[in-house]
């Protein structure tokens, strides 16, 4: 269960910010083995003078149009499988909104399975036998 954050300036269309949470859906869905149904997402939008962005870092060029993406998942995923994710993240948005690929910018943060509760105040991870939904018992990263 990947819990998705995404940040934007305000002013973009209910159609771009559902394409910015389809992009990553679908490349979660396709690099990381998310289930398709397991979608868990949270779009911000800001006045532009409380979204700040710095206008190059590491040779990198942002305009107005940054979007800050924080994905929140278990840990166990490969280097190669983040940068695949990242390279898809950051393809789907701008085939699909138009938004520069340098404007993506992408935080990973990565927990333990048992610092999830999916309600009723349980761990359901943590309990014995745990499975993930849609994944092999051997209790694939999600």
């Amino acid at each position: 269960m990947p819990l998705v954050r995404i940040s934007l300036a305000q002013g973009k269309s209910a159609a771009v910010k559902n394409h910015i949470s389809e992009a990553i859906h679908h490349a979660l869905v396709n690099t990381f083995n998310v289930p398709a149904d397991d979608v868990f997402h949270v779009i911000s939008e800001h006045p532009a003078e409380d979204f700040i962005c710095t206008p190059e870092y590491l040779g990198i060029r942002h305009t107005a149009d940054a979007v800050f993406i924080q994905i929140t998942c278990n840990e166990g995923r490969s280097l190669e499988m983040k940068q695949t994710l990242y390279r898809h993240i950051a393809d789907g948005i701008t085939g699909r909104t138009g938004i520069p690929r340098s404007d993506v910018i992408i935080n990973l943060l990565e927990t333990k399975k048992e610092n999830w509760s999916f309600g009723n105040g349980i761990a359901q991870y943590a309990l014995p036998g745990a499975n993930v939904p849609g994944q092999s018992p051997a209790l694939a990263p999600q």
